[in-house]
């Protein structure tokens, strides 16, 4: 049984007051080499149902047979039933050696290389205690219902194979360490389907694993990117599984949850822009009025146009594009929330002018990624699904890092990050 996070923030502690990112090379469970591409999957809301029956049905190897384990069943199971099919298709894939575990306890360098984007980081363990003690920093808010979800996934599966996105400023050391160990040939290579390239390089010689261990024990915070509901489920369930081990040491796989490691240069942030189906009851012309109060506001016409920097805003509104400044004098700087462009949009607009006081529960409003997505945010609303749409730039890594030292959450769906990460490339066993 899964107990209330409020009794049990305070069970995991450092012994120093000065607390330092710790970072742990483990086993990892991985695919065999010449199963790797056949395996990894992307996420399982990335594909379509279609997508997900054809690869399930042509594909033996793939780790959606694990996370779907029920697909050929007729009937709805519970959720305990699916963990625990989940966790018997797992031993499966070992007992078939299409998942193999490693001998050593290694970090592992991985690249990924598609189009236009090229990051390389590192997996591996990170310290419950440091979530706890906030060295490993959040800029999201996250949902008790879905962190005992998963956490009682992780009980009953026995592993976990989503590592969290963390990023950690640049840093000369580990860039050599990385760089030299680049030299060497992968100890696994390959491309997937959507032309993304994939390299793996174990470190497991001890020298190496201290050196980077170092570097990482200088660092007082590392960052989440993605995976906010991942960590504090991983948290929720080593603080459960604790207190049911009554010779509960601090060096079992619980402790730890697996995460990649990217340094801040490397992470890429695309923007969420934000459509609206209707203007609350407001014409037209009533609408730019009250807009005006707040943006200086020019008309584009009907030529495709972007915002050019911060508090600076596109909009696409009857058939034609707008350009919105912010009047500063309207509008007070107070903290570093107060100063993200996705907050300014909610509390100028969205929130007093269009009614939306729920970004996360309100079917009125809609958001959109990627480099096309103001033009499928102009065919949206030339064909009357919206009435309005809004573009932002992307935030930057700095802002994240603003709101996580001052403890602050951002809007939903402020940030699109990648590198996005394969599951079942790397999985870490409870």
């Amino acid at each position: 049984m899964i107990i209330p996070i409020q009794e049990k923030q305070k069970t995991f502690q450092h012994n120093s007051t000065n607390f330092m990112a710790i970072v742990k090379p483990f086993k990892a469970i991985r695919p065999a080499k010449d199963k790797a591409a056949l395996v990894a999957s992307r996420s399982y809301q990335e594909y379509s149902k279609k997508e997900r029956k054809g690869i399930l049905s042509l594909n033996p190897f793939s780790f959606l047979h694990i996370i779907t384990p029920g697909f050929k069943l007729n009937k709805k199971i519970s959720s305990r039933e699916l963990y625990k099919l989940v966790h018997e298709t797992y031993l499966e894939f070992l007992k078939e050696n299409i998942l193999l575990k490693d001998a050593k306890d290694s970090f592992y360098l991985y690249q990924l290389e598609k189009e236009n984007f090229t990051c390389c980081g590192i997996f591996c363990g990170t310290s419950v205690a440091d979530y706890q003690n906030n060295v490993i920093k959040k800029h999201e808010d996250t949902l008790l219902a879905r962190e005992e979800l998963f956490a009682n996934y992780l009980t009953i599966a026995g592993f976990n194979a989503e590592a969290v996105l963390m990023t950690y400023p640049d840093n000369d050391s580990v860039s050599s360490i990385i760089q030299h160990k680049k030299q060497e040939e992968p100890d696994c290579f390959f491309t997937t389907t959507d032309k993304v390239k994939h390299k793996i390089w174990m470190i497991s010689d001890s020298e190496t694993v201290k050196e980077i261990q170092e570097e990482f024990s200088k660092m007082n915070s590392i960052y989440i990117a993605d995976g906010h509901h991942r960590s504090a489920s991983s948290n929720l369930f080593a603080l459960t599984t604790k207190e049911n081990n009554h010779q509960h040491s601090g060096k079992e796989p619980y402790n730890y949850f697996m995460s990649y490691l990217i340094p801040e240069s490397e992470i890429k942030i695309y923007e969420f822009n934000r459509t609206v189906k209707d203007l609350n009851g407001l014409t037209k012309e009533e609408f730019l009025i009250k807009l005006s109060e707040a943006f200086k506001i020019e008309n584009k016409g009907s030529v495709l146009y972007k915002p050019s920097g911060k508090h600076h805003f596109s909009m696409y509104l009857d058939g034609e594009f707008y350009s919105l400044y912010l009047r500063k004098n309207k509008y007070s700087f107070t903290d570093a929330l107060s100063k993200l462009d996705t907050q300014i949009l909610f509390k100028i607009v969205l929130e007093p002018i269009l009614g939306i006081r729920d970004l996360k529960n309100n079917d009125r409003i809609q958001y959109g990624y990627g480099k096309n997505n103001v033009i499928k945010m102009k065919d949206d609303i030339d064909n009357g699904k919206f009435k309005v749409g809004f573009s932002l730039v992307p935030i930057t890594i700095n802002e994240i890092k603003a709101i996580a030292d001052a403890g602050l959450v951002m809007p939903p769906k402020s940030t699109y990050i990648e590198p996005k990460l394969r599951s079942g490339l790397m999985i870490y066993e409870l």
